[in-house]
């Protein structure tokens, strides 16, 4: 496993993960989405297309060029984005649904960003789910390289589960399908990977197309398959079948779905890693070939600008004062809070360096380091939550959950 970075920050180093992930204009030529209704409609890419300020402008042809990872998901056109069965395989078309359906349930001003979208313009909350189309992303960045979807997830998927967007009664309603009179929006089990197919997370014939397997390589690429479908029913299981009302039912929640993230590539991982043994060097270079084909629905990020930091989430401080009237004994614990927060920012920030050029075996193995620090600050902030918010009456706790709600971009 040659150039895996092994190790996990130490407290005390600095910054925060909001990643920003432009790739070269070139690569978000030709992006279309085609075919016949699934379940999403018009409306949802009406609103993804009013995400980051293009309200106003005008698009006339089906290719547009742009300068940006998030540009490349909001200048697509107004068509019905799940059109295709096969949508879900798009890293674009997905971060498209995940907007829509993140800023279905949030009241702001008509025309803004939720606060807590990713620098690929996804969302890494979509109601009471954390991590929508997981799986999806980890096959995605391991075979093909396109770390659109998982290197964007961080410190800010922490934040927003402190401080939530939504309010109670929004993140009930995403346990509801809701249909109203322009359709409706993927269901949260559908975005969990719930599509009645067991290997939806590994493109079976693309591989099979791709590398032209040798009968041993064959009987390796179907333990694979089946690795796969383990691994898909692994990260189903932690999708949430009630919604997290408090801070720190949000933190389990998001410490479930990565925990299951890492069971999925532990069971996946050795038959992914002896079947790439097989290969001959022409089945390899075949392989990265294919993937390179791939770019006009899945573009590639570099990997060294998926993980810049374009700013900091700044603490509420004077607002939690203002709000909650804390008492001597809650503002030690609300520091002590503060300063865990900011280790698992520093953890978050420290472990976010992929390398480029890497085999397929290699980035698993990073997407699992990645996962490690996420669990990391997962563990170093819940427990400073539990404890401050032990400490609050009902009042306090309620005016606790509104601060980020309130917030607009």
């Amino acid at each position: 496993m040659s150039k895996i970075r092994i190790g996990i920050a130490a407290l005390g180093v600095s910054s925060v993960l909001l990643a920003a992930l432009p790739p070269d204009a070139a690569l978000a030529r030709g992006l279309r989405i085609g075919g016949g209704p699934i379940g999403i409609v018009r409306m949802a890419a009406s609103r993804v297309l009013a995400i980051g300020g293009l309200r106003g402008r005008h698009y006339s042809g089906r290719r547009i060029r742009v300068a940006s990872a998030r540009d490349t998901v909001e200048a697509l056109p107004r068509v019905e984005i799940t059109r295709n069965g096969d949508w879900v395989g798009k890293p674009v078309a997905r971060v498209q649904v995940a907007a829509a359906a993140a800023l279905a349930g949030w009241h702001a001003r008509r025309g803004t960003n939720g606060w807590w979208q990713h620098g690929d313009g996804g969302y890494g909350w979509v109601g009471p789910l954390f991590w929508p189309f997981a799986y999806n992303d980890i096959y995605d960045y391991t075979l093909w390289g396109d770390g659109m979807g998982f290197w964007g997830y961080g410190y800010r998927d922490i934040y927003a589960a402190i401080f939530v967007p939504y309010g109670d009664d929004d993140l009930q309603r995403y346990m509801v399908p809701q249909r109203g009179r322009h359709g409706r929006l993927p269901s949260l089990a559908q975005m969990c990977g719930d599509d009645g197919s067991e290997t939806a997370g590994l493109p079976v014939d693309q591989l099979r197309q791709a590398i032209q397997p040798s009968d041993e390589q064959r009987a390796a690429l179907d333990d694979l398959a089946g690795a796969s479908a383990e691994a898909a029913r692994t990260i189903r299981s932690a999708c949430p079948t009630e919604a997290a009302l408090t801070p720190a039912g949000r933190l389990a929640a998001m410490q479930r779905r990565v925990e299951a993230m890492k069971s999925a590539i532990a069971t996946i991982r050795p038959p992914l890693e002896k079947l790439y043994e097989l290969l001959d060097d022409e089945q390899k270079r075949k392989l990265t070939a294919f993937a390179d084909q791939r770019t006009a629905f899945a573009p590639k990020v570099p990997a060294a600008q998926s993980c810049t930091q374009p700013g900091t989430f700044q603490w509420p401080g004077g607002e939690l004062e203002a709000r909650l009237h804390l008492n001597d004994a809650q503002r030690g614990e609300l520091a002590a809070l503060q300063r865990a927060d900011a280790y698992a920012n520093n953890t978050l920030n420290f472990d976010c360096q992929p390398d480029e050029g890497l085999a397929p075996p290699d980035r698993l193995a990073t997407a699992d380091t990645r996962l490690d620090a996420m669990l990391d600050a997962l563990k170093l902030v819940r427990p400073a939550v539990d404890d401050f918010y032990a400490t609050l009456n009902d009042e306090q706790k309620a005016q606790f959950e509104t601060i980020g709600a309130k917030r607009t971009s």
